[in-house]
């Protein structure tokens, strides 16, 4: 299963390079996971439970994971910058078995013992991943069986509009299937080299970069973060062939160009996906970088990718996010039938890498598939020549840099601050990450702006918390007394 994508490598290719850190060989990389697996089980880690990884990039995450998914069990990634709070509801709403966390004082730890859910602790020596309990390394291991296709490998949550955050699980077969259908768009070898850039708890950069590297016998690129000051010395010391990004991090790169002394030619292909990518950063990019850049789509609920522009000599149609990539997409009204080619609906989409359902949500799946088509909530146009345009969202969700925010959520964070008697969450437009988070709040007492933000600050994740916030003394409401986000969004917009 996922683990086996280790498999058949040669020993001695290197599979990992952590800049100013590690190498790690394919052979290096199999026995550290199978040793890991071995440890977690003997640690009284079960199968198919969820067990959530509390961690940055790096070849920690990538072990931890592995294992994980080695050892039966379903790995369940959170991004480490949460607060206590917020690990503490996707912990609890993944009825995770075990927390896998970093060395010290983190959130996450902090979180799994207010529920009482075992941490165990990972760092490297060398290569090699340490996992201790208590302050005691993990000496006993039990050698796991294998999972089977349809055991669940991955859970994640996407972030509703109406409700809360929805669990996504995700099975072996439905990630393999991803990954096979993303290495044959991009013609992926064992002489490719990825940059991860993006954060490997959103399957992005997980299934879109990480995995399918692993599987096709590439190397991957793996610094701890994204900076774009070390970004192209990097790429020349390693001869990186590709990476994959949303629009705001390709912008920053392009910004600085010519100040970082980034080269004419560079890598075989540039993608971009998560976001709308416009066709002046297309342009740009493909002029100041010599590489064909192609723009994809993907969602949590279908492994990642979904469509994509093709490769050269294929056509690269801007504005477009390409044709389906192994995954039957359909366009159709609001009554479920399929539209004629040319004409907007609900994109939807079907394939064996699309999950089976969202987890212990009846009332979601009631409404999220049209006869085995999955409903992406997104609003688009197919050509006759198959090619998908998106041309906005039927769901709320605010697009901040390829980061998608619920607006409830942020809504009841404001909503908690004891001089707010009203709030409602929206999207702006903004140049640098697509969308921007805005909020118009209506008071009971006096505060300020700043302060409602730091309120904010003290609940939500930094990408959450709004950027700006309109105090006011009341909001548009529809002759039925409603409040509608586009209606409170015209009018500060």
């Amino acid at each position: 299963m996922l683990s086996t994508i280790l498999d058949g490598k040669p020993d001695g290719a290197v599979a990992v390079v952590v800049p100013d850190g590690p190498t790690v060989t394919y052979g290096e990389l199999r026995s550290g996971v199978d040793r890991a697996a071995g440890l977690l089980a003997g640690a009284g880690l079960e199968p198919e439970r969820p067990v959530s990884i509390a961690l940055g990039n790096g070849l920690e995450f990538v072990m931890a994971f592995l294992a994980v998914a080695r050892a039966g069990a379903v790995a369940a990634p959170l991004n480490p910058a949460y607060t206590a709070n917020e690990f503490a509801f996707y912990v609890r709403d993944a009825a995770s078995q075990m927390a896998v966390v970093p060395p010290g004082f983190h959130p996450s730890r902090e979180a799994a013992d207010s529920l009482d859910v075992p941490t165990v602790e990972v760092s490297l020596a060398g290569g090699d991943l340490r996992i201790s309990r208590a302050g005691g390394l993990l000496a006993a291991a039990v050698d796991p069986p294998p999972p089977s296709a349809d055991s669940n490998a991955l859970f994640l949550h996407t972030s509703g509009t109406t409700s809360r955050p929805k669990g996504v699980p995700l099975s072996h077969r439905n990630i393999l299937e991803s990954v096979r259908n993303i290495s044959a768009t991009y013609r992926l070898t064992d002489e490719d080299v990825a940059m991860v850039v993006m954060p490997l708890f959103h399957v992005h950069g997980l299934i879109g970069v990480a995995l399918t590297t692993l599987a096709t016998g590439g190397t991957m690129v793996l610094p701890p973060r994204f900076s774009a000051g070390t970004f192209w010395p990097v790429r020349e010391a390693t001869g990186a062939t590709w990476y994959s990004a949303v629009p705001t991090i390709h912008k920053i790169l392009l910004d600085r160009a010519d100040a970082d002394g980034a080269p004419a030619e560079s890598f075989r292909f540039i993608r971009s996906c998560s976001a709308p990518l416009s066709r002046g950063l297309i342009e740009g990019l493909e002029s100041r970088f010599g590489a064909p850049v192609v723009e994809a789509y993907g969602m949590t609920e279908a492994s990642h990718q979904m469509s994509s522009n093709p490769l050269p000599p294929g056509e690269r149609r801007p504005g477009s996010v390409g044709t389906g990539t192994g995954v039957e997409v359909s366009v159709r009204d609001e009554t479920g039938y399929e539209v004629e080619a040319g004409s907007r609906g609900e994109v939807c989409v079907r394939g064996s890498n699309v999950m089976g359902g969202y987890a212990n949500n009846p009332e979601a799946n009631a409404t999220a598939f049209w006869d085995g088509w999955f409903r992406t909530g997104d609003q688009g146009v197919v050509s006759g020549d198959g090619y998908l345009t998106l041309t906005g969202r039927l769901k709320e969700l605010i697009n901040r840099g390829g980061e998608k925010i619920s607006p409830v959520e942020v809504d009841q964070a404001l909503i908690s601050h004891p001089a707010v008697a009203e709030a409602v969450t929206f999207g702006a437009p903004d140049a640098k990450y697509g969308e921007s988070v805005h909020a118009a709040v209506v008071l009971v007492s006096e505060t300020t702006a700043e302060e409602v933000r730091a309120h904010c600050a003290d609940r939500l994740a930094a990408f959450k918390v709004p950027d700006t916030v309109y105090l006011v003394d009341d909001l548009p409401r529809t002759s039925t007394g409603k409040i509608q986000r586009r209606h409170v969004a015209a009018r500060f917009l």
